[in-house]
């Protein structure tokens, strides 16, 4: 059946155009509060905060679990304590948010025993109103080294000849003084410790990546319905931020019009929709910490032929995948499946129009351990997360991708959210 543009995405709420809102294409609006209230789109302004169904955040009796997780890790992994830097791994262990900077600020989590802090001394007493899993605290002054510090640490705690592991993302100087003040330690990684604790979600994680998603989904749908001809992608773009925030949370995405939509993440180009053209939205939020990742491709108008299907195969391609996945798999295995489908329509070989790999793993980082990629042995376990997000793109012409997260269960797989529907409606 064709679909009039004028009736594109309107089953539930009739389109509002840009002259209606105020917008220009090409006009600057990069904050969705650079449009009035009484000037968003009926769509959209018709959203309610979803605020209020929003599941229960991550307890300390949970962070306390995977600070026991984490040194169990440690004793198989025969390492005597691991050390990381302000940023996601603290806040998943601690709930402690601090920024990086050259002063060092760390926490070290022993084999044995509660977690011991590092910090600059004019910084303790707001540290400490935010420390909450150990009371461990030591401070160094502007003229110390923050690295002998540490080694004192170490040795108090039984590692002066031990092994540490450092979370991937710590600064090489930090490494570099260690290897000065601590000589006898030796410094090693601690992916295998982070990675083990963080790559497989509980389900209290799954629920507030699950939240996030339909969040994502239900701005996705409402900006979608809003289109009209003469929207830029700039314009469209904070729309998508604008449906975001009347649900209640901050959020937004890379949209690409026409042509733009074969380049993954997009050019410098602006474009307006029109006739015919691809209309390609790639964003999410975050809910308690963990995000969403969302693609939805559609067409809009009538689709061509290939435009139909060259989204049609993405789709099949997206669906063996996830009807592959299961607990033992190779994380490699789902990429190559999902590849040979769209191989076997035409367009392959290899990355030559899919030119990416077919997921990542997703949680408190939009991108984080483990990948769906070509080669991977990683196997699957229940509780990971991965974006299931296959793609053809034609240079010169238009690109598709479909993304929904997917969460490996006991028996299989499952994306917490639905697939899109048509290339004329993917809601439904």
């Amino acid at each position: 059946m064709t679909i009039d543009r004028r009736d594109f995405l309107t089953s539930a709420f009739p389109a509002a155009g840009a002259a209606a809102i105020g917008l220009r294409a090409g006009q600057d609006h990069t904050d969705s509060e650079s449009v009035p209230q009484d000037q968003l789109p009926e769509a959209i302004a018709a959203l309610e905060p979803m605020t209020d169904e929003e599941p229960p955040a991550v307890t300390d009796e949970e962070r306390w679990n995977r600070i026991a997780r984490a040194q169990g890790l440690m004793a198989d992994e025969g390492l005597d304590g691991i050390m990381m830097l302000g940023g996601t791994s603290m806040l998943y262990f601690t709930d402690m948010s601090w920024g990086r900077s050259e002063r060092t600020f760390a926490l070290i989590l022993p084999r044995e025993g509660p977690p011991a802090w590092v910090c600059p001394a004019f910084e303790r007493m707001r540290a400490a109103k935010g420390i909450r899993f150990g009371d461990d605290i030591r401070a160094w002054e502007e003229h110390e080294s923050p690295y002998a510090l540490i080694a004192s640490v170490l040795a108090e705690r039984g590692m002066r000849t031990g092994r540490l592991g450092l979370e991937e993302t710590t600064y090489y100087h930090l490494a570099d003084g260690l290897g000065r003040d601590a000589p006898a330690v030796t410094i090693t990684s601690a992916d295998r410790v982070t990675k083990g604790c963080r790559a497989v979600k509980s389900s209290v994680e799954i629920e507030l990546m699950r939240h996030a998603n339909l969040v994502t989904i239900e701005a996705f749908r409402a900006a979608f319905s809003s289109l009209e001809p003469g929207l830029s992608q700039r314009d469209f773009g904070t729309l998508v931020s604008a449906a975001f925030r009347q649900l209640g949370y901050s959020g937004g995405g890379l949209v690409l019009f026409g042509e733009n939509s074969a380049y993954p993440h997009g050019t410098d180009k602006e474009e307006e929709i029109g006739e015919g053209m691809v209309v390609l939205c790639d964003g999410g939020t975050g809910v308690g910490g963990y995000r969403s990742d969302i693609t939805r491709t559609a067409i809009y108008g009538e689709p061509s032929v290939e435009q139909r299907r060259v989204w049609t195969l993405v789709k099949e391609a997206q669906t063996a995948a996830l009807e592959a996945a299961r607990p033992g798999v190779p994380a490699g295995e789902l990429d190559r499946i999902a590849r040979d489908v769209i191989n076997r329509g035409g367009y392959g070989p290899g990355y030559r129009y899919f030119t990416h790999r077919l997921g990542h793993g997703i949680g408190m980082d939009g991108h984080e351990w483990h990948y769906l990629v070509q080669g991977s042995t990683i196997p699957l376990e229940p509780g990971m997360t991965f974006s299931n997000e296959p793609g053809i793109y034609i240079y010169g012409s238009f690109g598709i991708r479909l993304e929904d997260i997917m969460v490996i269960t006991e028996t299989g797989a499952e994306l917490l959210t639905e697939q899109a529907a048509s290339p004329t409606n993917p809601f439904g």
